[in-house]
């Protein structure tokens, strides 16, 4: 995947996870709480991408896609937390899931990758 497409790819994540923490926010209660959490790791998984991509080596972009790694590893966890605390219907999240876990492993094949050239040299 070419790292333009990824990074269209993440803004169209971050803009899912928007919509459905705009919708957990409209009632009162553990909810909103949760939203918050999944609004801060959600939308900072294609940010931390986009930071790396300006990385001022390639250290640097392995850090920030690490971090970016990292995040959608909690996203996927406050997702799972969503469903079955039955704050929205598994059905409903379940594509948004399966993104992320794809998303997961396509940052962790660019780490890993990137982890590797720097250890090569």
């Amino acid at each position: 995947m070419a790292g333009r497409d990824l990074e269209e790819r993440l803004l169209a994540y971050s803009l899912r996870i928007v919509r459905l923490c705009k919708k957990l926010m409209e009632k009162p209660g553990v909810g909103r709480v949760v939203a918050n959490q999944l609004l801060k790791a959600g939308t900072s998984v294609g940010a931390n991408y986009q930071e790396g991509q300006a990385g001022q080596s390639r250290a640097d972009f392995v850090a920030k896609t690490s971090i970016a790694l990292k995040e959608a590893r909690e996203t996927h966890y406050w997702l799972k937390l969503v469903a079955g605390a039955d704050l929205v219907r598994l059905e409903l999240l379940q594509n948004l899931i399966d993104e992320t876990d794809q998303i997961k492993k396509i940052l962790g094949a660019i780490v890993l990758r990137s982890r590797k050239k720097i250890a090569s040299k």
